[in-house]
């Protein structure tokens, strides 16, 4: 577990050389920051940071599971990530955030990078969320066959159609 005021850093009380933190992340950070897209999970996160002249680059190595709901039958599923991020943090007047590059108030001089491992996470999330064939709920899946046999014998009955639907079928079937 981490505190999510451990995920802040002092960038003025940084050393010359680069400096390595890694963190451990379970469900109270995802319930912490209330994210939309994550709601559990359990990730090691480790971060390197250099400083240099006018800037500090951050790099982030992010890896573990999230809990994600599937799209098919709607139970949690576990998702793996692992993602490769990179940051660079200059210090000015006020905050501002373009693509890869953060400044930060230097009357502040903290870096807070909660929301920044969970950004990270959530683009690297799949789009689709799918069990395993043969791992979805097999109530929801029997359900799902069922609704879809339905809605395929109405398009089989005897009423008739448009005619301009039928030209569409025929491309349907095509492929």
């Amino acid at each position: 577990m981490c505190s999510l005021e451990s995920l802040k850093v002092d960038l003025r009380g940084l050393k010359d050389e680069a400096t390595t933190l890694a963190f451990d992340l379970d469900d109270t950070y995802f319930e912490a920051l209330d994210g939309a897209d994550v709601k559990h999970g359990s990730l090691h996160v480790s971060v390197s940071i250099r400083k240099a002249t006018g800037f500090f680059e951050f790099q982030f190595h992010t890896a573990g599971t999230v809990i994600v709901t599937c799209d098919r039958c709607l139970d949690d599923m576990e998702q793996p990530v692992e993602t490769d991020n990179r940051l660079i943090v200059k210090l000015g007047s006020d905050y501002s955030e373009e693509d890869d590059l953060v400044v930060v108030p230097e009357n502040e001089g903290i870096l807070d990078m909660t929301w920044f491992i969970y950004e990270f996470v959530a683009l690297v999330i799949p789009i689709r969320h799918v069990h395993a064939p043969g791992k979805c709920n097999p109530a929801m899946t029997k359900a799902l066959e069922e609704l879809s046999a339905d809605r395929s014998s109405d398009e089989e009955s005897d009423q008739p159609t448009d005619s301009r639907w039928d030209k569409l079928k025929t491309l349907k079937m095509k492929d």
